[in-house]
């Protein structure tokens, strides 16, 4: 039976949308209100998606507890109230868009999941603009 299982956090975390290679007045034009000098904030929602073969002998898919720990471990400890830019290291060269975040957190996640299993990470931004990311 091949099935997914979801599991959804919350984190809080500042950011500034910038582009190194541009000058000032183009990353104000391209990116508004994001490109605030002083950072702004998100309440971001996060949905962990994993699909693979149900163990027939658990009944399980993989442990809800363990993969809630290990989101724990990986990005909630790692970003939550924290200014992504400044904080966290692996945004010191790459610009904390929606996209790149989900792109960092399923990297982070899928190196300690069994292989078998396919992930998928949803990151709501505000509850109307999100991305998915499937590692493609």
């Amino acid at each position: 039976m091949i099935t997914t299982v979801c599991r959804n956090e919350n984190f809080n975390a500042a950011h500034r949308l910038h582009n190194e290679q541009w000058d000032d007045e183009k990353n104000k034009t391209f990116y508004g209100l994001c490109n605030n000098p002083n950072y702004h904030g998100h309440n971001y929602d996060l949905t962990v998606k994993l699909t693979g073969e149900v163990d027939p002998e658990s009944g399980y898919l993989m442990d809800m507890k363990v993969l809630s720990d290990l989101i724990k471990a990986e990005v909630i400890n790692r970003f939550d109230h924290k200014n992504l830019n400044l904080d966290v290291p692996e945004f010191k060269g790459l610009n904390p868009t929606a996209e790149n975040i989900a792109y960092v957190v399923y990297h982070k996640l899928k190196l300690k999941l069994p292989k078998q299993l396919e992930l998928s990470v949803v990151l709501y931004e505000t509850p109307r603009n999100y991305v998915e990311y499937h590692g493609k």
